[in-house]
């Protein structure tokens, strides 16, 4: 009984196993991928820029806004301050995982922290609920599947996009944040904490709404993150 008790716990714990649960991610990241290649190309990269940036940069956000303001002809350094704003959230969400990793090497939490996104986070913070730790091997496997997937989405959007003109017809540039709430929607309901999400999310939307009236929207985004999530805690403790 312990044998297999093990063995099943090794095939859980398998790089096979993350690659398995990123299949809800892979789907996604086929349409968002997709879609952000073509704006891309719309913007003027050619395949080999974006893939590179898909490679390099691998932040569905960040593109978007870099595409955005590549094709406003806005200087580089905005651009990169922009995005560098855009993604600080990553030390959030890379400050959270990081207890599950304590057992591992400053060197290979890096390699696990350079390839985490939203959506890889958000499937290993559900699998990491009732554990002291995550598999190095799971992670990687999560993490190096959403990765390839999200190259080979954006080449196929850039070698298409050469036949989509205007990708705002199609809704493509609403994909981004489509993925964001079906991802939002779906924690919730398997979290089953429904009132202190509902609060947590309606203070983080009044919160960007009020903050990028007064300074930047991606700023905004940064406040509304970490004075929610902080409501969110304080609802928790309370209860």
């Amino acid at each position: 009984m312990n044998l297999t008790n093990n063995v099943l716990l090794r095939e859980e714990s398998s790089f096979l196993a993350g690659a398995r649960d990123c299949l809800p991610t892979v789907l996604g990241y086929l349409s968002i991928g997709f879609a952000a290649g073509v704006v891309e190309k719309t913007a003027g990269l050619s395949i080999m820029e974006i893939g590179l940036l898909s490679l390099l940069l691998y932040a569905g956000s960040g593109q978007f806004i870099a595409a955005a303001m590549i094709g406003a002809n806005s200087p580089t350094f905005a651009i990169i301050f922009t995005i560098f704003f855009v993604n600080l959230r990553h030390l959030l969400m890379s400050a959270a995982l990081s207890p599950y990793f304590r057992h591992l090497t400053p060197f290979k939490n890096i390699l696990i922290g350079s390839l985490l996104t939203d959506e890889t986070f958000g499937v290993a913070m559900n699998v990491a609920a009732g554990k002291t730790f995550i598999s190095e091997k799971w992670m990687h496997g999560l993490n190096v599947t959403a990765y390839l997937n999200w190259f080979a989405a954006n080449i196929a959007g850039a070698y298409f996009g050469a036949w989509i003109a205007d990708p705002e017809q199609f809704g493509l540039d609403f994909a981004l944040p489509g993925m964001f709430i079906g991802l939002l929607v779906l924690q919730m309901a398997s979290r089953k904490k429904i009132v202190r999400d509902i609060i947590v999310a309606l203070s983080a939307v009044i919160i960007v709404v009020v903050v990028s009236q007064l300074t930047s929207g991606s700023v905004g985004v940064i406040v509304a993150t970490v004075i929610a999530s902080t409501i969110g805690m304080a609802v928790e403790k309370w209860k």
